[in-house]
């Protein structure tokens, strides 16, 4: 059975994205993170920055995350989004699923916020086999895999984070 203070020291990040180009900005941010053994998130929608090429925004992406570019026209700033992020983190560290991705989006949204260094994120993968091993790496694959991700930043970042909460029982 994995301590509770270690899976406590991180926060699983999710963004959904006006593509997957190169170019692409983030559109949605989503924290969880296991305190007291329940899942907690916050997430939020992005007002796109000034300086974000409009002509970025893919359909299909839209059609997998289903949210439209007029929801996000009235969304918090990119600096207010950066503070609750910043808030909701309180010194964990940040992990994601697919840390290439994340990382880009993260270092974009901060740019825009005129905010300089971007903490890095960790490969959720790579720390998940660090902290549980036999029957609880197993629960954890097989949580996340009966839980196909829903494609919003919220949702597909509380799945990471029950499935380590459903591995730290074994």
């Amino acid at each position: 059975m994995t301590h509770v203070s270690e899976v406590e020291n991180y926060a699983m990040l999710d963004f959904e994205a006006s593509s997957l180009s190169l170019e692409s900005w983030p559109i949605e941010v989503g924290l969880s993170w296991l305190e007291g053994g329940e899942t907690q998130t916050w997430s939020s929608l992005i007002r796109p920055a000034p300086e974000w090429e409009m002509s970025d925004w893919s359909a299909q992406s839209a059609a997998v995350h289903g949210i439209a570019i007029e929801a996000l026209l009235d969304a918090p700033t990119a600096l207010a989004v950066v503070d609750n992020l910043f808030n909701n983190l309180a010194g964990k560290t940040m992990l994601s699923d697919a840390p290439d991705f994340e990382q880009r989006w993260l270092a974009r949204l901060l740019n825009a916020a005129e905010r300089t260094s971007a903490p890095s994120i960790r490969d959720y993968h790579h720390i998940s086999f660090h902290l549980f091993s036999g029957l609880a790496l197993d629960m954890l694959y097989e949580s996340l895999e009966r839980n196909i991700a829903p494609h919003r930043a919220g949702p597909d970042s509380a799945r990471l984070a029950k499935a380590w909460a459903k591995a730290r029982h074994y």
